[in-house]
C-alpha cells in the first residue's frame, strides 16, 4: 500500500474525524450497509461516552447519531476485551430510551435505537464476523405465528408519531455486532468492503460501496496534517503495544504456570506418593500422588501469577479469567 492510497483507520476515525456533521456520509453509509436502507443522519450528539474515551488509547469511543426518520444510531468501537460486555451495551441503549423520555411523557415519543459495536478482539465462538440481534415474538405454541401490528390504529396506538411499525422488532432496540478480527475474506459485497476497510484500513479505488467513497476522500493519510499523522502514528503505536502486552502477559503467566506447577507437582507427588503408598502400595501411591501433587501445583501458581498480576494493577476480572481463580480469591490475595 502508498503512502497515497493509505487510509487511517476507522477506531481513529471515529475519534477525531467523523464527529464533524460535514464527514457524516462515512458513518451513514456504515448503516446503510447493515440496514439494507438509506439512512441519513440530522445531527451528531455528544455523549457521556464521547466525553470520557475522547483521549482514549486502547479502550473505546462511541458516537451517537439521529436520523430523518428521528431514530437513534449508536456506533461505538471497541478496542479492548471486557467480560460484561453484553451488559454494557445493553445498559447503553437502556440509558438512551430513558434519556428520550421527561417525566410525564407518553411512551409513545420514544424512537428505536440502532447499536452498531466494531469489535477489535476475540468474543464468542461463532463462525461469522457479522451478527444481528433482534426482538421477536414467536407464538408458544404455534412456532409459526409471529405478532404483528395490523391495524392503523394499532400502530398508532404503538408510536402515535408516525404509525409505519407492523412488528414489535421495529419498536424494539437492534444490534449489530462486527468482529473485525475473525473477517478472512476476499472482499466482494458491500458488508465485506467495510469489513476489509474496518480492519486492514484498505479501501479500494473503484469502490461503489456506501460510505467508503466518501471515506477514501475524507480519511486518506496524506490529507491529514504532519501534527494529525504524529499523532495518528502514536496512537497506532499505543494500540499494538496494549495488544502486546496482554498477549506477552497470557504467554508468560502459561509458561511460569507450567514450569512451576511442574516443579511443585513433584515434590507433592513425591511426598504424597510416599504416604499413600505406605498404605495402599508404592505404585498407586505414586500416581495418586502425582495427580494429586500437579493440581495443588497448578493452584499455588495460579495464586502466584495472580499475585504479580495484582501488583502490576491489572483489574481483578481479568486475573480471574486468566488464572481461573474465583474474583473472592483473588480480591483476597
Amino acid at each position: 500500500m502508498t503512502e497515497k492510497s493509505r487510509y487511517v483507520r476507522f477506531d481513529w476515525a471515529i475519534k477525531r474525524i467523523l464527529r464533524d456533521k460535514a464527514n457524516k456520509e462515512v458513518l451513514e453509509g456504515l448503516i446503510t450497509v447493515l440496514l439494507g436502507e438509506a439512512v441519513e443522519i440530522t445531527d451528531i450528539l455528544e455523549s457521556e461516552g464521547n466525553m470520557d474515551s475522547r483521549e482514549d488509547k486502547t479502550n473505546r469511543v462511541d458516537v451517537k447519531a439521529k436520523t430523518s426518520k428521528g431514530e437513534f444510531i449508536i456506533v461505538e468501537v471497541q478496542l479492548t476485551k471486557e467480560r460484561d460486555f453484553f451488559q454494557r451495551i445493553l445498559f447503553g441503549t437502556a440509558k438512551n430510551i430513558l434519556d428520550q423520555i421527561n417525566t410525564g411523557q407518553e411512551y409513545a415519543v420514544i424512537r428505536k435505537i440502532y447499536s452498531i459495536n466494531i469489535l477489535y478482539f476475540d468474543f464468542g465462538s461463532g463462525d461469522d464476523y457479522a451478527y444481528h440481534g433482534v426482538t421477536k415474538f414467536r407464538g408458544m405454541t404455534k412456532k409459526d405465528s409471529v405478532l404483528r401490528f395490523n391495524t392503523e390504529s394499532e400502530r398508532k396506538f404503538i408510536n402515535k408519531t408516525t404509525a409505519r411499525m407492523t412488528t414489535p422488532e421495529e419498536v424494539f432496540p437492534e444490534y449489530f455486532l462486527l468482529m473485525v478480527s475473525h473477517f478472512n475474506e476476499v472482499a466482494k459485497t458491500p458488508i465485506e468492503e467495510w469489513m476489509e476497510y474496518l480492519k486492514d484500513a484498505v479501501i479500494r479505488e473503484d469502490t461503489t460501496t456506501p460510505g467508503l467513497q466518501a471515506a477514501r476522500e475524507k480519511l486518506a493519510y496524506m490529507s491529514m496534517t504532519d501534527k494529525e499523522r504524529r499523532a495518528y502514528e502514536d496512537y497506532m503505536v499505543s494500540v499494538h503495544a496494549a495488544r502486546d502486552a496482554w498477549e506477552t502477559l497470557k504467554e508468560e503467566s502459561r509458561a511460569e504456570g507450567l514450569e512451576e506447577g511442574l516443579e511443585e507437582g513433584r515434590k507433592e507427588g513425591r511426598k504424597e506418593g510416599l504416604e499413600e503408598g505406605r498404605k495402599e502400595g508404592r505404585k498407586e501411591g505414586r500416581k495418586e500422588g502425582r495427580k494429586e501433587g500437579l493440581e495443588e501445583g497448578r493452584k499455588a501458581t495460579n495464586i502466584y501469577n495472580a499475585r504479580k498480576m495484582k501488583a502490576k494493577g491489572y483489574p481483578i476480572e481479568d486475573i480471574a479469567e486468566i488464572t481461573g481463580l474465583s474474583i473472592q480469591e483473588v480480591a483476597t490475595l
